[in-house]
């Protein structure tokens, strides 16, 4: 099986190679069969990749420890579920993960669009298999996942313990998956400029996947959140990593692409801008593989310094220099067709938002890197956290939100003045009233004029979206006769492009709601308790009842348990715990080496809409020292039987004769909004994202082709 993964990396490497040669050696020479030949290339990789990925699967789910990448990052004792999930924990796994996906998403944009842009696709068959080639050489050379470990050790070092949790089933692929899109695009563009074929054609064909792109990204932004909350003990959901930023960043980028490239479709504008755009996604999606991969910033999700930070690197740079060196080149060509637009409408809002988006994207590019801006211009690491990023994103991403409300309010071109007023005038009002409610409830948020706007803003943008369903609903109902429910159903279903974006409009506004809510609301508490003592945090009493003890498989898990109670009524019973897991030390005994190893908490939970009770436990291990000490000079051959004895007695007598232990306590009031407001926009990113039915797409077909006649005659 080694043999024949190793040989399937390198023909891989081969048909990428290859096939991007053969690609523009048949654009230049306009010679068909070569093009074919490159296009078959990317068909013939898809399979090549899926095997070879099927058969690191099928090593690590067998825990075939003769490879070295399965030792290092799963073990016997390691569940099933979880060793479905290691290959892409490691950092070999994760590139065969992303080379595999982006020669799914180059396989199907090219069956799908090689017909109908033969003169662009060739180039951009050639980009898609370079990024195929590129990530293939580290496989061969640098991080190949079928290496061989002889002698193969009897068992592995397991899976890292933050990340046994569920959504890690799903989140680091969900990530690749908006990275490996975003190559789409960006190949499509580079195509455009290349042939100096600047019309919307390529954006027509590269927009879903585009989009796919955006919910991607999105849906794994979220999933890394939750986990964050639930799984990491810390007490928050977003810490401004660097990894966390270089997933954020694509999807701002991408968000302002999706927008303005309507304006371009609808208007002939931006043909700049958008191309920018677009190049600059891809690049920051590779750029994030960059900071996952280098180790050359610290994060909890990185995989630490490897020897794959200089050729990243230098990818990452020829990718710049030769995307700005294209679209100067062709400035001339993309030079828009019009600017016949007022100050108020659509068009000018959508620009504005893109600056602002934009912008947020250029704040937290400027903070993530700048540990190595102020090691090069000074000599020391120095580096901004989350109350620097708080600062300055946080009035962005209030003005993003309510430019997300006014935009769909505007005509396009120019808007009336009485217009304007009769379209803003409700949602204006429903903001006001929504600020002067909050800060009449709630004392703390009178303090917070930030907070205010915010809710302000996503009261705006909600408000705005409210409005435009129900006159659409009220126009459908009187053409139609149709009741309010099947009104909406109808409309949404014949423009979903338009009504899915205004619900990832309100989806986003939710979400900033619950950010602003959690974040100048909640009420931490660090304490040390004993059994019987209590805390108060917030409105809530927690007691601590007593201590628990447990020896698993792969942990021993040591915690407590916690009696919630409000204005002295019980309502929850929450049950923290840590979980330490074993060292392959030789050196430490049957004991120590469960205590020296790996530790993750296991936060106890109360999930409400109001908001969480959030608790975590760190237990008093130097309290037991001498008796794990003593174990281990009395039994230090312990065979496995007389070890799990051994741990069972330790865990008995913490249950039993329980030390003080410290907790953290949380209440977050609207956290769980922000989840609820994500899940509500990956909702509006897939009503956009699906195809509607062909009697519709070929109407609006026809409507399009009218509307760009009526247009161009307009011109003339």
């Amino acid at each position: 099986m080694i043999t024949l993964g190793r040989a399937l990396l390198l023909l891989a490497l081969a048909l990428a190679v290859g096939g991007a040669a053969a690609s523009i050696y048949g654009a230049r020479t306009r010679r068909p069969e070569w093009v074919a030949v490159g296009r078959r290339s990317a068909y013939a990789l898809v399979g090549v990749l899926t095997l070879a990925f099927a058969l690191l699967e099928a090593a690590f789910l067998r825990s075939d420890f003769a490879l070295q990448v399965v030792a290092g990052h799963s073990s016997t004792t390691t569940p099933l579920f979880y060793r479905a999930t290691a290959a892409w924990s490691s950092q070999e796994g994760s590139l065969l993960l992303w080379v595999w996906l982006l020669s799914l998403w180059s396989s199907a944009v090219l069956r799908s669009s090689h017909a109908r842009l033969r003169e662009l696709a060739p180039y951009a068959t050639a980009v898609l298999l370079g990024f195929a080639a590129f990530f293939g050489s580290m496989l061969v050379f640098l991080a190949n996942p079928f290496q061989l470990l002889d002698p193969a050790p009897a068992d592995g070092s397991g899976l890292q313990p933050l990340l046994r949790h569920p959504a890690m089933m799903v989140h680091p692929p969900l990530l690749y998956s908006g990275y490996t899109l975003l190559t789409v695009p960006f190949a499509f563009g580079v195509a455009a400029l290349v042939t100096r074929r600047l019309d919307a054609a390529w954006i027509a064909a590269t927009r879903r996947f585009a989009l796919a792109a955006w919910l991607c990204l999105g849906a794994g932004i979220l999933l890394g959140a939750r986990w964050s909350w639930s799984e990491l003990g810390w007490g928050g959901y977003w810490a401004w990593d660097p990894v966390e930023n270089a997933a954020l960043m694509p999807w701002l980028t991408c968000t302002a692409f999706i927008h303005s490239v309507m304006v371009q479709q609808r208007r002939g504008l931006l043909k700049t801008w958008n191309m920018s755009l677009v190049l600059g996604s891809g690049i920051l999606a590779v750029l994030g593989t960059f900071l996952v991969r280098s180790g050359i910033l610290d994060s909890i999700h990185a995989f630490g310094a490897s020897t794959l930070g200089k050729p990243f690197l230098a990818f990452v740079a020829a990718l710049a220099f030769g995307s700005v060196l294209l679209v100067a080149s062709r400035r001339a060509e993309l030079r828009s067709e019009g600017r016949d637009w007022s100050l108020v409408s659509r068009e000018s809002v959508f620009l504005l938002n893109n600056l602002v988006l934009v912008g947020l994207c250029l704040v937290i590019l400027w903070g993530t890197f700048f540990p190595l801006i102020s090691e090069a211009a000074t000599g020391d690491k120095a580096s901004v956290g989350p109350p620097w990023f708080d600062r300055y994103t946080a009035p962005l991403a209030i003005l993003a939100v309510a430019l997300s409300g006014l935009g769909p309010l505007l005509a396009w071109r120019r808007s009336s003045a009485e217009g304007a007023r009769r379209a803003l005038l409700r949602p204006l009002a429903a903001s006001v009233a929504v600020v002067a409610v909050v800060a009449a409830a709630v004392p703390a948020a009178a303090g917070s004029p930030r907070t205010l706007l915010l809710f302000g803003a996503a009261a705006l943008a909600i408000a705005a979206v409210a409005q435009e369903l129900w006159r659409g609903a009220a126009a459908r109902r009187r053409v139609s006769g149709e009741g309010p429910a099947r009104a909406v159903v109808s409309l949404v279903r014949r423009n979903r492009r338009r009504y899915g974006g205004y619900l990832v409009h309100a989806g986003v506004a939710v979400m900033l709601v619950g950010v602003a809510a959690s974040s100048a609301f909640q009420h931490v508490r660090d304490v040390r308790l004993s059994p019987g003592q209590d805390a108060r945090v917030g409105s809530y009493d927690v007691r601590y009842v007593s201590a628990t003890g447990a020896v698993g498989k792969e942990k021993v898990s040591l915690g407590a348990v916690l009696d919630v109670r409000r204005d002295g009524r019980h309502v929850a019973t929450l049950r923290p715990n840590r979980g330490y897991y074993p060292s392959r030390d030789p050196g430490l005994g049957p004991a120590g080496r469960w205590f020296d190893g790996e530790a993750a908490s296991e936060v106890g939970l109360w999930v409400r809409p109001q908001g969480d009770v959030w608790t975590a436990v760190q237990p008093d291990i130097q309290s037991m020292q001498r008796m794990i000490d003593g174990i281990d000079r009395r039994f230090p051959l312990a065979d496995a039987a007389s070890e799990r004895f051994i741990l069972q007695a330790i865990a008995d007598r913490y249950r039993m004769l329980p030390p003080a232990a410290s907790f953290r306590l949380i209440v977050s009031p609207l956290v769980e909004w922000v989840w609820i407001g994500g899940a509500l926009a990956v909702l509006g990113g897939l009503i956009s994202l699906w195809p509607r039915p062909r009697s519709l797409r070929v109407r609006s077909a026809a409507w399009a082709a009218a509307g760009r006649l009526g247009r161009a005659l307009e011109r003339a």
